[in-house]
């Protein structure tokens, strides 16, 4: 039987995804009003978002829980600061309440207990910060254009490992964070045509007080 686990999910360099070019810029476009922000990238894989932010003048710390990605992550970045953290780890007490944004790219599918994400995300972000997630769009149209194309066994690629076990919504992704007590700030729907998109941006922030 294999042992496989979250940690083994391989990378191989440094570079990006071809995900990247649907959100980088959305979300260097909501980071430009922000102003001078520290940022974590919570589930950073190998490390190219924290790069993109980094050369654009954002202070940034990558976590994630795939040790090779972590790895590549160093070695593709050397001047950024990467640490082995999974959204089921306990932060460490510097992290706690330390950072403006985080921003989590293409992880919260991957989770077998999502809640743990926003859990997380509100402990490492400061009262008032927001938080940008992205996963893949799943809405009425596409689902209903995925069975009229035979193509839902592709989608749900079963063979994957370490691949999508969770498929979002906005209202589901909403309601996640709203469980939290974040507050929903805006939604957007990236790559292909509308109502078909390849995936989608959501931001929340953390409210300044408890409610």
């Amino acid at each position: 039987m294999s042992n496989l686990s979250a940690s083994d999910y391989a990378y191989h360099s440094a570079e990006e995804s071809h995900m990247h070019r649907h959100f980088v810029p959305p979300i260097l476009r909501h980071l430009a009003g922000l102003g001078k922000v520290r940022i974590l990238d919570l589930g950073c894989g190998n490390g190219s978002l924290c790069g993109t932010l980094s050369a654009a003048g954002f202070e940034v710390v990558g976590v994630d829980v795939s040790e090779p990605g972590v790895t590549q992550a160093r070695k593709g970045w050397p001047g950024i600061r990467f640490e082995t953290l999974g959204v089921y780890d306990e932060p460490p007490p510097e992290f706690v309440e330390a950072f403006d944004v985080v921003v989590s790219t293409e992880v919260v599918e991957h989770l077998y207990a999502p809640r743990a994400l926003p859990k997380l995300i509100s402990r490492v972000l400061k009262p008032g910060g927001m938080t940008m997630v992205t996963t893949p769009y799943h809405g009425y149209l596409k689902n209903l254009a995925l069975s009229l194309f035979n193509k839902w066994d592709r989608h749900h690629d079963v063979f994957w490992d370490h691949g999508h076990i969770k498929f979002w919504s906005p209202q589901t992704l909403r309601k996640l964070f709203e469980d939290e007590g974040f507050v929903f700030e805006s939604f957007e729907g990236l790559g292909r045509v509308p109502y078909l998109w390849m995936t989608m941006l959501m931001c929340f922030s953390k409210p300044t007080s408890p409610s």
